[in-house]
């Protein structure tokens, strides 16, 4: 509660630490919430994608003709009638394919009719004629000398950020660790091991599928609905590709159902555009069917992977050299970054002096990927969480031992050379720690054998920063209202992760006052709101965070000199709290905030001040290039450290096994709130579990995918879910708003590697391939050809 307490002074609850409910809580259970799709206009039109049949083939020709007889069909639109390549670090990509198709599901030709159903039918109806050419189908072909080439161009290509593409090959770009001496780290080195795994493209499983409205006005503004993490991206995007004033064109974001990274990506917003440009500028819908989200839209990007690590006899370890061959598809996009984010924490959370890594982002023909909760991570921690268990095994120590033992910590440096101190690491060691507690870790056996059911249980460890632009910030402006209240604008998208409610804790806690009383919308408006980099990579909170804290610092100085005057004092006599600015040191004594808010009026009719408006921005501070030779340079402002394990139980007669427990420990800096918390981690732990144990799209040898919908893809059900258990560390992070981390992502990273090991453990086989099914393990062990 806020008022005073016995004395007089001003009496004020923390804000921070509480489990409030989200903003939006009301809208969503009463049903009321609007998303792109419920959007809708008299006079609008529909658009639907022509796909493409083949993963590689030139187009001959394409017929339109009988599309074009269904009535109610207003416009066919194809590559050529707009000729240009969009992508974001490597400009790539034609948003509907020109002169050839280079994956299963890529856009050959959009449909714009009056009808959702009669768009539907004309893309059907649409006559391509190929000529097939020869695909390539995993990172490890795309690598060979004589593979096929997906781009001939790439030479020519724009680049936008900093890449390296390798023109003549199938290298989007490579990333590049050097750090050490390698050839002293195998000398040193006693005990050696070798890893390959493998982890093959997935969906991201959104529950609202990918959509979005575009209209051109008659003064030229372009203004669009788009279900997106990117707002202010889409509208470079859209002014850089067509030549449109930046200030024209304008994004509405409503709240998004569910992402999980697959919405950061602008490519329905280029196809939307196109389509109401063809019919005049008439408000256009484009939306995804489940089928055409899957295959058509980027995806979860894969990962064939070979790591080399060693230790001394003692389990130090000593060097390590890695392979990475992300499978980024047809198309660079985010994958390129995703791989050098795979080489920038390609270690995990161990000291290694000695590290060789070079990541690549492989062309192949299948589908481009894009983010995903994790960016990179699950998979470089599965590759690494193999192969420490497996050395672990072979110095015979127990694995959450191994792990304590090797650490990183303050003092050390990552593979890019970065100094780590305890505020951007944090406590790995107290995470173990605490995990071993949580499970028992001690007093119960790691495996247990009961019959033909067999349960064994499976630990790693994790890392993460995130590899953002080195100038990605945020803006954030707060304005009062006449009772005291506040309006808080930011450009931080909701997609169900807590962010905008737990921003306004923030500002609850730096303005000292009842959160209910800061009002912040459910949607961003990219002509209204503050701007923000885009919504990925656990970033919101602190950039937006440490935005809106600059934002209250130019309102408290605005509300004390107000004050000043009124109460004829020096503004730093003052102080605010409690809805009202009071002396320092006769807290009792004050004027309540509501009074100054739109400026004070002295009894005589004269007015100071004006309505208060705070402003504040932040921008990433320190961060720096990495060096293309050696990788050396400074990528992120921290990195999130956890621990997690899984138990489970095999039956070793059907080869089927129950996921029992799963467990994780992450160092949040500081828990805004506890329940958020708890379900972010709780709900990147499902998601894991279901990528790790099931989760894949399944290639005909042409490279087509044959399971492109639910009742083929499996995701995990309800009834399997584990129970979670989930603990916080709170090691401050001095440069972020009260100390806190990212930790949106954070609970899925290393699922995966511990439902291997656990199942490793269990089966008494190697299993470093995912989907973990019971036929990948019957297969492991009895017919590994």
């Amino acid at each position: 509660m806020l008022g005073y307490d016995e004395k007089g002074g001003v009496k004020i609850s923390s804000s921070l630490g509480k489990s409030i409910p989200r903003k939006e809580t009301w809208e969503k259970v009463t049903g009321i919430t609007r998303y792109v799709n419920d959007i809708s206009t008299p006079g609008l039109f529909h658009v639907k994608i022509a796909i493409s049949p083949h993963a590689h083939a030139k187009i001959i020709t394409i017929d339109s003709s009988e599309a074009m007889k269904i009535p109610g069909v207003k416009e066919v639109i194809t590559g050529r009638d707009f000729p240009i390549l969009t992508g974001s670090p490597l400009a790539d990509r034609p948003p509907i394919a020109i002169d050839k198709v280079r994956y299963y599901g890529e856009p050959v030709a959009l449909v714009v009719a009056d009808q959702d159903y009669i768009a539907e039918m004309a893309a059907n109806r649409i006559k391509v004629v190929y000529e097939l050419l020869p695909a390539v189908l995993s990172p490890r072909e795309a690598l060979q000398k004589n593979a096929p080439l997906v781009h001939e161009r790439l030479a020519e290509y724009k680049q936008h950020e900093e890449v390296y593409p390798e023109p003549g090959t199938n290298v989007a770009n490579r990333t590049k660790i050097r750090k050490g001496n390698m050839e002293e780290g195998w000398r040193k080195s006693h005990h050696t091991v070798e890893v390959e795994v493998t982890l093959p493209q997935s969906d991201h499983a959104a529950m609202e599928m990918r959509c979005c409205t575009a209209e051109i006005m008659p003064d030229g503004k372009v203004i669009f609905h788009s279900a997106s993490q990117s707002p202010f991206v889409i509208r470079r995007a859209i002014s850089q590709s067509f030549h449109i004033p930046i200030h024209k064109v304008i994004v509405h974001t409503p709240l998004v159902g569910g992402s999980f990274g697959g919405k950061s990506a602008i490519q329905m917003e280029f196809l939307a555009y196109m389509a109401s440009r063809a019919v005049g500028g008439r408000a256009v819908k484009l939306v995804n069917s489940r089928e055409v989200d899957m295959i058509s839209s980027p995806v979860h990007i894969g990962l064939d992977a070979t790591v080399k690590l060693g230790c001394t006899r003692e389990g130090k370890l000593m060097a390590t050299e890695i392979l990475h061959l992300y499978d980024g598809g047809a198309y660079s996009d985010r994958g390129a970054v995703m791989s050098r984010s795979g080489a920038i924490d390609c270690t995990g959370p161990y000291r290694i002096d000695n590290v060789h890594c070079d990541s690549l982002c492989m062309y192949t023909n299948h589908p481009y990927s894009t983010s995903y909760r994790g960016f990179g991570h699950p998979e470089l921690t599965f590759a690494m969480e193999r192969a420490v268990d497996l050395l672990a095994n072979l110095v015979n120590m127990d694995p959450l031992e191994f792990r304590f033992n090797n650490a990183i910590g303050p003092g050390d440096t990552t593979p890019t050379q970065t100094l780590l101190d305890r505020s951007n690491l944090g406590d790995l060691p107290m995470c173990i720690a605490k995990l071993k507690s949580l499970i028992d870790w001690d007093d119960l056996p790691h495996r247990k054998i009961d019959g033909h059911l067999i349960k064994a249980r499976g630990v790693c460890c994790f890392w993460k920063t995130s590899d953002t632009p080195t100038d990605a910030g945020a803006g954030a402006v707060i304005v009062f209202n006449p009772d005291g209240s506040i309006n808080l604008l930011c450009g931080a998208v909701e997609i169900g992760q807590g962010t905008r409610t737990a921003l306004t804790q923030l500002l609850a806690e730096k303005l000292r006052m009842d959160d209910q009383m800061i009002h912040i919308s459910t949607g961003v408006n990219t002509e209204t709101d503050p701007q923000h980099w885009k919504t990925v990579a656990s970033r919101s909170t602190f950039l937006v965070g440490n935005a809106i804290l600059n934002a209250a610092d130019d309102a408290i100085v605005q509300l004390k000199s107000i004050a000043a005057i009124v109460m004829q004092c020096l503004p730093t006599d003052l102080d605010v709290g409690a809805g009202k600015v009071f002396f320092k040191d006769r807290p009792a004594k004050g004027i309540s905030i509501d009074k100054i808010a739109n400026g004070y009026k002295f009894p005589n009719g004269n007015t100071i001040g004006g309505q208060v408006i705070g402003r504040g921005s932040y921008a990433m501070r320190n961060l720096t290039s990495l060096d293309p030779e050696t990788g050396k340079g400074n990528p992120g402002p921290e990195w999130t450290v956890g621990a997690q394990a899984v138990e489970v139980e095999l039956n070793t007669k059907e080869y089927t096994y129950k996921i029992v427990k799963a467990a994780t420990v992450i160092d949040a800096g500081k828990v805004i709130n506890p329940e958020f918390a708890r379900s972010q981690v709780t709900g990147g732990m499902s998601m894991g579990l279901s990528l790790a144990s099931r989760e894949a799209f399944l290639f005909n040898d042409q490279g087509a995918i044959i399971n492109p919908q639910f009742r083929t893809y499996k995701l995990i059900r309800y009834g399997e879910q584990p129970q979670y258990f989930v603990d916080f560390v709170e090691t401050p992070h001095l440069e972020a708003p009260y100390g806190l981390r990212g930790i949106g992502e954070h609970g899925l990273i290393g699922m995966p590697a511990a439902l291997a090991n656990s199942l490793t453990l269990a089966a008494g086989v190697e299993l470093n391939h995912l989907p973990l099914t019971p036929e990948m393990i019957w297969r492991t062990i009895h017919d590994s050809v």
